[in-house]
């Protein structure tokens, strides 16, 4: 790993430092943003937002949503689009289910209706945030809040996009994966400060307790990302030499769905928190805080099987064993041991369904470490080990790795076969 980072100083490939720089000055650019409050918000204005929602939302958006900066929406709005455009493409508007089979022609398609979609969201989420956390405003008021708001988002959007083009990685994940990041060090700063002044020798082991606990369950989260299940297959027109064999697998990871899952989750248990936000009925607070929340049993369930549920979902959404089992066929290619065609399918749809099982077990657990962790600890609810976050960071981290070491690996080749010339 070190070796091919030195690479990276290399003077043959300056032009893929400058790409990494361009990446940290987008970066940079969103975490300045975060400190901007949104003009015409008093700090003083800002009502109650400690919704069961918001520490992930907070995080994702690097303490954006905690100041009401003008980027505290960040690029939620896009992802909820996302989501509404993958479930559209499950033959439930056929237009959209053409364009998912048009090749890159229908992706940019799709992808620029999400867009507009998104920016839609960012609106309308960015009303019931102003409404639901800014006392005293005016209509004008929280239509203007919304307003900068979604500006907000879509410069981000703008950003991401140039990241992807110029820079590194997806720009929307580095996005995100940025803002989780820059919480980090208060979150530790909060710890230590809770464990150590007047704990003595016992807090500061707590400390190292804490940290040395978050160092595991990281290594946890990196195995369950890196996991896979690979079913070997054979093409009819190759010969089943030890190098062919070594490479014709078709790998399936452990967590196909990723953070997704966690997400969409997260999302259900959020609705009922922003309906008492803006109604502001004390029956209805009252109500979700007692049954609803993920720090209450019926809450903490609900979500735990909302992530199993969508597990199975996105898994089967993102992998179509159908699909999958013609693309095989038509290519020559089959399971050994399997007969091409229906049987394949089926084998695929049980290999599935037995990985996702452990896959959505190990998302579960990873989901409910700082769930369980603020409920027997008196720590601050902005301390959290595991979660939505670790799985975010880790997942983005390892495609950014796989990226630069493939660069690298292209660069070396073309070189070295220049040099035999």
């Amino acid at each position: 790993m070190f070796k091919k980072m030195r690479q990276l100083f290399k003077p043959q490939n300056k032009d893929l430092r400058k790409r990494i720089y361009f990446t940290f000055l987008m970066l940079f650019i969103f975490k300045l943003g975060t400190t901007i409050i949104v003009p015409g918000i008093d700090r003083d204005s800002l009502g109650d937002t400690s919704l069961g929602f918001l520490e992930l939302l907070n995080a994702m958006g690097g303490g954006a949503l905690e100041q009401f900066s003008i980027f505290a929406l960040g690029v939620i709005p896009y992802i909820n689009a996302s989501i509404v455009m993958q479930l559209l493409q499950m033959d439930i508007i056929p237009y959209f289910s053409e364009l998912g089979k048009q090749g890159q022609t229908g992706r940019n398609k799709l992808n620029r209706i999400t867009r507009y979609i998104g920016i839609v969201l960012a609106f309308v989420q960015g009303y019931v945030f102003s409404f639901a956390f800014v006392n005293n405003g005016t209509p004008m008021d929280y239509l203007t809040f919304a307003l900068i708001l979604t500006a907000g988002t879509s410069l981000l959007l703008w950003m991401g996009d140039r990241i992807t083009e110029k820079g590194l990685g997806n720009g929307t994940s580095m996005i995100i994966m940025a803002g989780i990041i820059a919480t980090l060090p208060n979150m530790f700063y909060v710890t230590y400060n809770s464990f150590v002044p007047d704990g003595g020798t016992m807090g500061i082991l707590k400390f190292v307790g804490f940290v040395l606990l978050y160092i595991i369950i990281l290594l946890g989260v990196v195995f369950v990302e890196t996991s896979e299940r690979r079913i070997p297959i054979q093409y009819a027109n190759k010969t089943t030499s030890m190098y062919g064999k070594q490479n014709s697998y078709i790998p399936f990871k452990l967590n196909s769905a990723g953070v997704m899952p966690v997400i969409f989750a997260s999302i259900i248990l959020t609705i009922p928190g922003i309906v008492s936000a803006v109604a502001k009925k004390a029956a209805i607070t009252t109500f979700v805080e007692k049954w609803l929340t993920m720090t209450t049993p019926t809450g903490f369930i609900l979500y735990i099987v909302c992530i199993f549920v969508f597990a199975y979902f996105y898994t089967f959404l993102q992998i179509k064993p159908d699909e999958l089992s013609e693309n095989l066929g038509q290519n020559g290619g089959f399971i050994p041991g399997v007969r091409p065609g229906e049987e394949t399918t089926k084998y695929i749809k049980g290999v599935l369904k037995r990985i996702t099982v452990l896959g959505a077990t190990a998302l579960a657990i990873i989901a409910a470490i700082p769930v369980l962790f603020s409920a027997f600890s008196d720590l601050p609810s902005s301390v959290s080990i595991g979660g939505t976050s670790l799985l975010i960071v880790v997942g983005v981290a390892l495609e950014v790795y796989k990226q630069l070491e493939s660069e690298l690996v292209t660069r070396n080749y073309t070189r070295g076969r220049g040099k035999r010339k």
